[in-house]
């Protein structure tokens, strides 16, 4: 029997038919997303190598990347008090590639300092979590004359403008740590900026400059070789890795404290998911013991926190920076 002629109409439905065969396979075998992280992750530390953020940074994202299964690579930019690097990572894509590891100086103290700001601290930034503070301490190179921070106040008042002092740039934590001790102690002294905390420090141990104020985390190989000598403590009260060594307020300056704190944030917009994954594997770093005994031993005090707490901080140190800043006349030069 001779099979009838197929009608236009099936034509049409056969040849979608046809169609639907070859595209549904392609569909079905359509790659998923690659689970977060599926490549190594970048953290920019806007500070010099050697610092006590950028140590804290290397120790903690070592532990982190274990639970990420994918390297974070942590990059130093300095300059500018951390300006250029945190620019690297407000203008990143927000897709969790790209981290930053900052000190508070950046978020709270720089934008009050430049004139024009390429970033804004609050709106082009996504808190991580608060990972520790820095404790502070004024060190002088090993054979200095100054035995104790009184005796530093002595001299800077018998001689006005002749002692100077480094800081990690203009506006850095160093800088505003010694404006502060100027201020209270009502000295004039000399300010010498340089390209990082770490440069800084060196500069008193080679004896271009006669005191620091500097987190302990930067400068504790140079006191344990006895290149630096720590006059004094900024804490409230003595730190139990140096009990002989009095706080600034008990050895001449009563009432002075400063320290300071290292952070991680991402840029603005990265996906919440991404957030929380990264911040259980930092609470998780934070919580390992051997991890601890090593930033322990930077002089930092461990802290953590979530996002929110951390986004709290940081609006209320900056409000406490502006007003400060502005008393002090503190600008970029």
């Amino acid at each position: 029997m001779n099979a009838r002629p197929l009608s236009p109409l099936r034509h049409t439905w056969i040849a979608l038919l046809v169609a639907l065969a070859t595209v549904v396979p392609s569909i079905s075998h359509a790659q998923a997303p690659a689970p977060y992280p599926s490549k190594p992750i970048r953290m920019v530390v806007p500070l010099a190598a050697g610092s006590a953020v950028d140590n804290a940074a290397r120790v903690l994202t070592q532990k982190m990347a274990e639970g990420l299964g994918q390297p974070i690579v942590v990059e130093n930019i300095a300059g500018s008090s951390g300006l250029i690097g945190a620019e690297r990572v407000a203008r990143a894509a927000p897709d969790g590639y790209t981290m930053g590891g900052f000190n508070d100086s950046v978020l709270t103290m720089i934008p009050h300092i430049f004139p024009k700001m390429p970033w804004n601290a609050l709106t082009d930034f996504a808190p991580l979590s608060l990972a520790a503070t820095i404790e502070w301490g004024m060190v002088v190179r090993p054979e200095s004359p100054l035995r104790s921070v009184a005796d530093f106040i002595a001299a800077a008042k018998a001689t006005p403008g002749k002692l100077n002092y480094s800081s990690g740039g203009n506006g850095s934590p160093q800088h505003i740590a010694m404006a502060l001790l100027a201020s209270k102690a009502q000295l004039q002294m000399q300010h010498v900026p340089y390209k990082g905390a770490t440069p800084a420090a060196v500069a008193v141990a080679s004896g271009e400059v006669d005191a620091a104020m500097q987190g302990l985390g930067t400068v504790t190989a140079l006191i344990q070789s006895g290149k630096v000598r720590l006059l004094a403590v900024s804490t409230p009260k003595r730190l139990p890795q140096y009990p002989n060594v009095p706080t600034v307020d008990e050895s001449g300056l009563p009432g002075y404290f400063f320290n300071s704190w290292f952070a991680m944030v991402m840029p603005a917009g990265t996906p919440k998911d991404i957030i929380d994954r990264l911040h259980g594997e930092m609470r998780r770093a934070l919580a390992d013991p051997p991890t601890r005994e090593k930033l322990l031993g930077f002089g930092l005090t461990l802290r953590g926190s979530t996002p929110e707490e951390l986004g709290t901080a940081i609006r209320a140190q900056f409000e406490l920076y502006r007003s400060l800043i502005q008393e002090h006349g503190i600008k970029s030069e």
